[in-house]
């Protein structure tokens, strides 16, 4: 069966991103034990991604490369924040490093990663992790089925198989 919208993939990759010295490292990946399964054309993966599985099926292999600019972005310098200590106020400040998730006043909630801390703040750089990265996906499709009445008005995949697994 072919890949196209209203279609469930299972599907495993090895993601690899090139370090500074252009040396490509494994940083992701999704097993035949463990296969990333989605509901294709729902917009919850990256569209180009999803371009590049279109029309293929069962059992055929891919390797692609997404540019910074149709993965994550190029890094934005001005995406990050400083947060005043005192929102921290009772608990422990987030250590250098550590991910912590964030919330705008409009309610969108996305995390930053803690990049240095100040005398009376916190640095973090609000940049998607893979920001500024070419995405570079090999893997194979492992299953292709119509998606089921009830995942399709969820509008994701529910499993391999169509079923909530508890």
């Amino acid at each position: 069966m072919k890949i196209e919208p209203k279609k469930v993939v299972s599907l495993t990759y090895d993601l690899y991103v090139k370090d500074e010295n252009g040396k490509e490292g494994l940083v992701e990946s999704a097993t035949e034990e463990q296969p990333l399964t989605f509901l294709f054309g729902a917009g919850q993966m990256l569209p180009r991604f999803e371009e590049n599985l279109n029309t293929l099926s069962t059992n055929d292999a891919y390797d692609f490369h997404l540019s910074a600019e149709d993965a994550y972005g190029n890094y934005d310098e001005e995406a990050v924040a400083n947060l005043p200590l005192e929102i921290f106020a009772g608990n422990d400040i987030p250590p250098v490093g550590s991910v912590i998730p964030l919330q705008d006043n409009q309610g969108n909630r996305f995390q930053g990663q803690v990049v240095s801390i100040a005398e009376d703040s916190v640095i973090v750089d609000l940049n998607h992790p893979m920001a500024g990265q070419e995405l570079h996906f090999i893997g194979k499709i492992i299953n292709v089925r119509p998606a089921t009445s009830d995942e399709l008005s969820h509008g994701h995949a529910h499993g391999p198989d169509g079923h909530h697994h508890h």
